[in-house]
């Protein structure tokens, strides 16, 4: 399980360093970003629950990490990207992929920060 964990670890902070990348080309090339980001944006909030989930059951099963893992790891990144979600709603809804490859730079600092206080 705990292989598990850190696999799906590493996706998610490759993922959001890849969200990111290409939300800074699309900013760049002054285009939009395509379907694929939004396929991979989907991936990685799945993957942020399940990786929730795994935590927890680690957890409970006697895994003993700092707190500052799950903040990291689970919190910070989710009210990160809820906050995306109501930006590109209401503020940014002429260019939607923005927030999110913004919410993808955090998201990635601190899931890369989890792994490293979970280590």
């Amino acid at each position: 399980m705990r292989l598990v964990h850190l696999i799906l670890g590493w996706s998610i902070i490759v993922g959001f360093a890849s969200l990111w990348l290409w939300g800074l080309g699309a900013w760049i090339v002054r285009r939009g970003t395509g379907r694929y980001f939004w396929w991979i944006l989907a991936y990685l909030q799945a993957a942020l629950l399940i990786q929730g989930l795994v935590g927890l059951i680690l957890l409970v099963a006697g895994g003993q990490v700092p707190v500052l893992h799950y903040v990291y790891g689970v919190i910070f990144p989710v009210l990160v990207l809820l906050t995306a979600h109501v930006l590109a709603r209401d503020a940014f809804a002429h260019r939607p992929w923005a927030p999110f490859a913004l919410a993808a730079f955090f998201s990635f600092g601190l899931t890369l920060r989890a792994l490293m206080t979970g280590g």
